[in-house]
């Protein structure tokens, strides 16, 4: 019966009961306060020039890219060839340079 008592009291100072507020103060800290002064952040510039100059960069580097990606398997075919014609491998027999 004492032990019952012991957990009855216990429910009383749950943690529950002590952290509530705080989340709560956590989650009205987190929330943006609304202003009404806040202008419009422009993403990309407004004038033709300079969107021009952005999207010919974005071109540029997805050339750049695309360009990589062609190398890279244009490199892995040759490996492949090579191991296919057993090039990579010592040959006993052959002479040495001095």
């Amino acid at each position: 019966m004492r032990r019952i008592g012991v957990v009855k009291g216990l429910k009383r100072f749950s943690l529950f009961r002590f952290a509530q507020p705080m989340v709560m103060a956590l989650f009205v800290m987190i929330q943006p306060a609304p202003s009404p002064a806040a202008d419009r952040i422009a993403v990309f510039p407004t004038t033709p020039f300079d969107a021009y100059i952005i999207y010919e960069s974005l071109a540029v580097l997805w050339l750049a890219i695309i360009g990589l990606i062609v190398i890279i398997r244009m490199k892995l075919r040759e490996i492949e060839r090579i191991q296919e014609m057993g090039i990579d491998k010592e040959d006993k027999d052959a002479p040495l340079l001095q």
